[in-house]
Order: structure tokens, then C-alpha cells, then sequence
């Protein structure tokens, strides 16, 4: 054998697509944006006009701030809340209705009779 041999594999780091993520790569910067804004637009009010004591207050932010956070910052599909959001108004908007004729049905004759 050659001592000249060399090796072709590289190693390649753990965090080689980590860019535009956050917290050590564990979320993308846009679905950590969403989910503060999300804290803020649902927390502020909760904190500041629900009057009850404390450890109540605490209990009702947990069940209601929490969740969709944790659904902001996980995204849905690969997306993030907004672009979701995006794709079901266009599906809407865009959406088109299909009718097809039975196979085997009798239609009455006012139905199959063309408009001029």
C-alpha cells in the first residue's frame, strides 16, 4: 500500500443547518418571534385586567398562554403560524367546486336539456 493514501470522508458538525434558528438550534428565529408576540397579545391583558389572586391568575395564564406558544414555536406542517395561516386563506379564496354526472343515474329531462 501507499503511504500517499488519504481519506475522503469529512465530518461534517451537528449544527451545519442550524443557520436562522435560535435557543441552540432548536427553533427557527420567525416561529420564536410569533410565539413572544403571541405571549405578549394574550399575557398583557390576562395579567393586568383579570382580577384574582395570584396563584389563580398563574393557573389560568398556564392553561391559556402555554398552548398556543408551544404550537407557535413548534410551527405546523414545517411552517410557522402566519404562512399556515397564508395557505388556508389561499386554499379559500382559490378553492374550486367540481360537479360531475352520476354514472347509471336517470336525470329528468328539464336537467339534461341544454341553455341556448
Amino acid at each position: 500500500m501507499d503511504d500517499n493514501e488519504y481519506s475522503n470522508i469529512f465530518v461534517i458538525p451537528q449544527n451545519f443547518t442550524d443557520n436562522g434558528k435560535s435557543l441552540g438550534g432548536m427553533f427557527e428565529t420567525r416561529n420564536l418571534v410569533e410565539a413572544i408576540a403571541l405571549l405578549l397579545i394574550i399575557g398583557y391583558p390576562e395579567l393586568n385586567f383579570l382580577h384574582l389572586p395570584l396563584t389563580t391568575k398563574l393557573i389560568v395564564m398556564a392553561i391559556t398562554i402555554f398552548p398556543p406558544c408551544i404550537l407557535a414555536l413548534i410551527g405546523i406542517d414545517g411552517d410557522s403560524l402566519l404562512q399556515y395561516l397564508g395557505h388556508v386563506i389561499s386554499f379559500f379564496t382559490n378553492r374550486r367546486n367540481l360537479h360531475f354526472k352520476r354514472v347509471g343515474y336517470k336525470y329528468p329531462s328539464a336537467q339534461t336539456k341544454k341553455k341556448k
